[in-house]
């Protein structure tokens, strides 16, 4: 790579240029460095950072137009069909596939430390039980903070490693018990001898009064999906977690942040999205009315879980994640549920229609989820907190890689102000005389 290219800024009022070096990338577009910009007074304007590059990293990579989503050089396809959830965690965070002694050394850790401080059923017994999961997982996650102190020290990398290991194994023991809480359950303690997707769906859905066995097609398919919302570059989430970890703050504080920027029904809400609206339809003879509906832009109307805004190909993860549903469905000989026979002729339309193809408004990787979610008997409120567990592992990766940066610095986001000018403040008494 070279990164002598530069590009020149010139002023119509005839201030002096200024050149901006042109940064080459491993792969992807080229970045123009506008840091040199501040000294000069001048900022750019950029709302949403659709156009800016915060950081620099090596973990996660989206090419949009092609349809590539890459995770430290390893395409999501071959990560979801080859690997398993614990070494994507391991890879994401350590940069390379374990080998078999350090896969089964972090597993292991991982799975030895998912119990939650046993004064932690009294932070959920805070809430009521008509609370959202994801409320009781920003809570309580950001509670972790009070029972681990020493996770303050996050420019100390052991430190910072133990977080990590701690948020894995706990987050999906979280998120089981705030399902529980809601429902009025008891909760279910973890089990070292499952694996990670498994050991959560025994937590789901076991009771005291009677064993609950887990098919290991099921188990697979929920790892697979793991797997494909385990990071996803500088989206919004992992952004707000960059940004509050950018100040030294806590981890678990961090992640209850990144929680709280998921739960958005922009964001992490998508799949939830689907599933309402196939309740909407209700019956497939009704789908020419709502496919109708889409094709009129008079109406505003549109269908959850197609298209993408980052994917203007078929969304990589979609495809894998299509085939792990039917797998699902044929397991447990669901094809003639109503919803999801106006699933798959929903998908049927999409993949034929020419409307559709044009637009390339392809199933994405939200409609399928929330298929095989309501499959894996796991209800809608559910589905952004499996987001979440998912994410963190992205999220401890990315934030970990900041800390570790020495060019870090606590993210300061620059503004164009538009209020008043300067004015004299006016006594209350003499206002509006």
């Amino acid at each position: 790579m070279s990164d002598n290219n530069t590009v020149t800024l010139t002023f119509s009022d005839g201030r002096p240029s200024i050149e901006l070096p042109m940064l080459d990338s491993t792969l992807g577009k080229q970045v123009v460095d506008v840091r040199p910009l501040a000294a000069q007074g001048i900022y750019t304007l950029d709302p949403g950072f659709t156009a800016t590059a915060s950081c620099e990293s090596s973990i996660s990579y989206i090419d949009g137009e092609q349809g590539l989503l890459s995770h430290r050089g390893y395409t999501i396809e071959d990560l979801a069909y080859k690997s398993d959830f614990m070494e994507v965690c391991y890879l994401l965070l350590y940069g390379e596939l374990p080998t078999a002694e350090q896969k089964q050394h972090f597993s292991y850790m991982i799975n030895h430390h998912s119990m939650l401080h046993d004064q932690m059923d009294n932070v959920f017994r805070g809430f009521r039980r008509s609370a959202h999961p994801m409320a009781l997982m920003i809570g309580v996650t950001g509670a972790m903070s009070a029972f681990y102190p020493e996770a303050q020290e996050v420019f100390d990398p052991r430190s910072r490693e133990i977080s990590a290991h701690r948020l894995l194994a706990k987050i999906p023991t979280v998120a089981a018990w705030a399902y529980k809480y809601t429902r009025g359950e008891p909760f279910m303690y973890p089990q070292n001898k499952l694996g990670y997707a498994e050991n959560f769906l025994y937590m789901m859905h076991a009771t005291p009064c009677e064993s609950y066995e887990v098919k290991p097609v099921l188990a697979r398919a929920l790892d697979r999906i793991f797997i494909l919302h385990a990071d996803h570059e500088q989206n919004a989430s992992t952004s707000t977690v960059r940004l509050a970890g950018s100040s030294g703050a806590t981890p678990f504080a961090c992640m209850a942040a990144g929680m709280a920027s998921l739960w958005g029904p922009l964001h992490g809400g998508a799949n939830e999205a689907v599933l309402k609206m196939l309740e909407e339809i209700g019956d497939v003879k009704r789908i020419p009315d709502f496919i109708a509906r889409a094709k009129d832009k008079s109406t505003g109307f549109r269908l959850m879980g197609f298209g993408h805004r980052i994917y203007k190909n078929f969304d990589p993860r979609a495809n894998v994640i299509r085939e792990t549903a039917h797998e699902v469905l044929d397991e447990l000989d669901m094809h003639d549920d109503p919803q999801f026979r106006i699933a798959l002729e929903l998908e049927r339309i999409a993949l034929e229609d020419d409307y559709f193809i044009q637009k390339k408004l392809y199933p994405n990787v939200d409609f399928y989820s929330g298929i095989v979610f309501r499959a894996l008997g796991i209800p809608a409120a559910m589905f952004t907190p499996i987001f979440a567990l998912a994410r963190t592992a992205g999220w401890v990766a990315q934030w970990s890689e900041m800390l570790s940066d020495p060019a870090h610095k606590i993210g300061r986001p620059r503004q164009r102000y538009t209020g008043p000018q300067l004015r004299e403040f006016v006594p209350v008494e003499k206002r509006g005389v």
